[in-house]
């Protein structure tokens, strides 16, 4: 059990790595070949991930202690528990933030007289930095509790926007802020993961996990779409760029009350 943030951390570093190599080609391929033809071309890469999911076959062992739930049951009792409906809206927040700066932020840069350049170069800059992140909070969440670690996470995203939005914009400063973000970038993942194991084991981790990463895409949503929408009413990003500022100390305010405890609910009752 202490060791599964650290898995889960190295994992994440590992999909950094592809946003890090990726993110300046693709910026390449738009600029030569089009938007559409590039991602194309991303889909002709997907298509070899498939035949490595068959490592991934087989079925998670029954753990001695465990309740057996049928979905809804298991989802009911889940939502039922308060820690982690905290952790489910906590989420929802970072999938606001990573959208809304990975899809605006190059868009932003431009509207702030940098080059187009600059957007791929910030976005390649978030990827690598956000591997020591993710292992860092891996190794951390091994060792401090991990509620206290997403708190300060969310905190320092808002802190770290905030400064962005008060200083000039050139180069050097999206460079750092780019490289703040990326130690915060998915960081979160090892130990939100790492939460809903301690919660309720790992046989239920997948589905449950699932339900918060689908607050985290909700999110993602809202993000992308809310950054064109304010943009095209507005001209300006400045209102998302706030609104990110809110909701990251608003999520660093309500993972605080999280408890590192197991469900009861999950566990079997002893024979009366």
């Amino acid at each position: 059990q202490e060791k599964r943030p650290l898995i889960f951390g190295v994992a994440t570093a590992a999909s950094s790595f592809g946003q890090f190599a990726f993110a300046p080609i693709g910026q390449a391929f738009i600029a030569n070949f089009g938007w559409q033809s590039t991602l194309i071309y991303a889909a002709m890469l997907l298509v070899l991930i498939i035949p490595l999911t068959y490592a991934l076959r087989g079925k998670t062992e029954h753990q001695t202690g465990q309740a057996d739930l049928k979905f809804m049951e298991a989802l009911s009792k889940a939502w039922g528990f308060g820690s982690y409906r905290l952790l489910v809206i906590g989420f929802f927040v970072c999938g606001f933030h990573l959208a809304f700066i990975n899809v605006h932020m190059p868009a932003y840069l431009v509207q702030c007289g940098l080059s187009p350049d600059a957007g791929g170069w910030s976005i390649a800059v978030i990827g690598v930095f956000n591997i020591a992140g993710s292992l860092l909070a891996g190794y951390l969440g091994g060792k401090l509790p991990k509620q206290l670690l997403l708190a300060s996470i969310y905190f320092s995203r808002a802190v770290a926007i905030a400064l962005f939005m008060i200083f000039p914009v050139t180069l050097t400063s999206a460079l750092l802020f780019s490289a703040a973000m990326g130690l915060l970038w998915l960081s979160t993942v090892p130990l939100t993961a790492g939460l809903v194991s301690l919660f309720f084991g790992a046989r239920y981790m997948g589905m449950l996990y699932g339900i918060a990463f689908l607050s985290h895409q909700v999110g993602s949503f809202v993000g992308v779409w809310l950054g064109g929408y304010v943009y095209d009413a507005t001209g300006s990003y400045s209102l998302v760029w706030y609104l990110g500022i809110i909701l990251g100390l608003g999520s660093a305010a309500i993972h605080l009350p999280i408890k590192e405890l197991g469900a009861s609910s999950f566990r079997l009752k002893p024979a009366s």
